[in-house]
Formats: structure tokens, C-alpha cells, sequence
């Protein structure tokens, strides 16, 4: 069984990063800007989910 909470804080912990590091740099967070974590997140999430495939797979 996935730790379900685990990921999805680390998930919603780099979304939350990334928000923070375009604030830090003084970027106002309009439309444009807040799909730069989105897809930062999107990437993770994809990349997590397929670990967790091939884990899947071998065992």
C-alpha cells in the first residue's frame, strides 16, 4: 500500500515551494505565473507515478 500522505505532501510542498520562490523573486501571481508551479507539480507527479509503476512492475 502507497503512502498516500506522503505523497501528496511532497506534491503539495514543491506546488508550494514554487509559489513561494515566485513571490520571494517579487513576481506578482496572476494567471501566467501560477501555471509555472502547476507544472512543475505536474511533472513530479508524473514522474512519481511512473517510480511507482515500475516499482509495481518488479515486485
Amino acid at each position: 500500500m502507497l503512502n498516500q500522505k506522503r505523497t501528496f505532501g511532497s506534491i503539495l510542498g514543491i506546488i508550494i515551494g514554487a509559489l513561494g520562490f515566485l513571490q520571494l523573486g517579487g513576481i506578482s501571481l496572476n494567471k501566467m505565473n501560477s501555471l509555472v508551479p502547476f507544472t512543475v507539480g505536474l511533472i513530479f507527479f508524473m514522474a512519481g507515478s511512473n517510480l511507482v509503476k515500475a516499482a509495481v512492475v518488479r515486485a
